[in-house]
């Protein structure tokens, strides 16, 4: 009874490697989608004074190192908090987005 139940776990064993194989993608997928291209560098003066308000209320502390923008007038902005640094992301009316 133990060989029997033995061989039927390696031959049930046996049969999830394939399975595993056909997982495993054979050709390379990029997906690394750069944000970076939606949105282009702006000069911090130009952020809209709604965005430049809401960060200000959001981050009391927080100094605005790059702002860029892309076609729907959203807004990436990176900023610093005394030495821990992130972006976040505003519409042109303040409001934070979650990307």
């Amino acid at each position: 009874m133990k060989k029997l139940a033995l061989s039927a776990a390696i031959f049930l064993g046996s049969l999830s490697i394939p399975a595993i194989a056909e997982i495993t993608p054979n050709e390379e997928v990029n997906t690394s989608i750069s944000v970076q291209s939606e949105y282009t560098e702006i000069s911090t003066d130009v952020v809209p004074a709604a965005v430049k308000t809401a960060l200000q209320t959001a981050y009391p502390n927080a100094k605005l190192e790059k702002a860029y923008v892309n076609d729907k007038k959203e807004y990436k902005l990176e900023i610093s908090v005394g030495d821990q640094k992130a972006t976040v992301y505003s519409d042109v009316n303040g409001n934070w987005l979650k990307i």
